[in-house]
């Protein structure tokens, strides 16, 4: 068997009408909804003109009608404006949404078609609905027949994913944990998301998917070390309420934002009967563990295993080739995939890391 972790970075649809190659198109497509906006916001309304500018922009918006009626219609056919000025009517505009166009999408379905993994943890996605499609529509004879992504609590829509070759037997989030019941804010910033994988009838894998609080997008930095830690520290609770490390199959994986030596990782990584797939395959090697860049080389990206999985472990690596300057930062000996030539179009900025197991 053959598990992986990767920060897909780009995972996303978009809104249609911001998925031009050109942007001066969609400029003037959104200079436009802006005038029809003003137009729908008027005491008395230019019909004739909302209309022509609804028609022409109906590609790229739909128009909710929340109380009241802003069209006229047969069947399904807009024929007219009802409405004789907004108030008659309450609604908004809301923008259709488009697959990511660019080779990014393409890039990061040859980085999980190289992996190979019976089981992947994704982290940045939007949803199921796109973590679906992209499973059905780029990974060809290389999909997965279970996926799961619930939303998190990252208002920017960034969550946490599973693709997996196992039925997914029970599922648990912790979204709504809190430090106190009193807390205003939630633990963890996108979710620890559990999974129960059916092996076979008689055994279960646990996968406890992460994408902990990255080092940036915070007041300071102390402040973010201070969530972060919290977090693994919750992780650590979670894996001691639910699972006897020394007999489960268990596995902590994703996006941790942080060293091995961090001081906000040190309560999980510390835990009995827990391991570092990186670190069973190579130690202290750093130049061997890293799977993300910034200014000097560092391992962020985790496959964590209790004792059992350890037993059965065989190998583990680091998937580069996704990186556009990978070249670069390996002196030569790692060359990217041939999609990816800037780094606009990379299939990340992080490398995947992969562990098997005779399981």
């Amino acid at each position: 068997m053959r598990i992986a972790t990767f920060n897909t970075e780009n995972l996303f649809s978009r809104a249609k009408v911001l998925n031009f190659k050109n942007n001066a198109e969609g400029d003037k497509l959104l200079a436009k909804i802006a005038i029809l906006q003003d137009l729908l916001e008027a005491n008395i309304y230019d019909k004739t003109k909302i209309l022509s500018l609804y028609k022409e922009l109906k590609d790229y918006i739909e128009i909710a009608e929340e109380r009241g009626k802003l069209f006229s219609r047969s069947g399904f056919a807009i024929k007219g404006i009802k409405a004789n000025g907004a108030a008659d009517w309450d609604g908004s505009i809301i923008f259709k949404r488009d697959k990511f166009s660019d080779t990014t999408r393409t890039n990061t379905a040859t980085v999980l078609k190289k992996l190979n993994s019976d089981i992947c943890c994704l982290v940045e996605v939007e949803g199921r609905d796109v973590l679906s499609s992209f499973n059905s529509e780029m990974l060809g004879l290389s999909k997965f027949p279970y996926n799961i992504s619930i939303d998190g609590n990252d208002d920017r829509g960034i969550d946490i994913g599973l693709l997996s070759k196992y039925p997914i037997k029970n599922i648990r989030t912790h979204i709504f944990d809190k430090e106190k019941p009193t807390s205003r804010g939630y633990i963890f910033s996108r979710d620890c998301l559990e999974v129960e994988l059916e092996i076979n009838p008689t055994k279960s894998l646990h996968v406890l998917c992460n994408h902990l609080k990255s080092k940036g997008y915070s007041t300071s930095q102390a402040g973010s070390d201070n969530r972060r830690k919290l977090q693994a520290a919750s992780i650590k609770k979670i894996l001691a309420a639910n699972y006897d490390l020394k007999k489960d199959l268990v596995i902590v994986i994703g996006d941790f934002n942080d060293t091995p030596e961090s001081n906000p990782l040190q309560e999980l990584l510390s835990t009995p009967n827990l391991y570092d797939v990186l670190h069973l395959q190579f130690k202290n090697d750093v130049q061997q563990r890293w799977t993300y860049h910034y200014n000097k080389l560092f391992q962020i990206d985790y496959i964590l295993v209790s004792k059992p999985m350890k037993d059965l472990f065989i190998q583990a690596g680091v998937e580069r080739r996704g990186i556009f300057d990978i070249e670069k930062l390996s002196g030569g000996l790692v060359k990217p995939f041939k999609g990816i030539t800037a780094s606009s179009n990379a299939a990340s900025d992080h490398g995947a890391v992969w562990a098997e197991f005779n399981l």
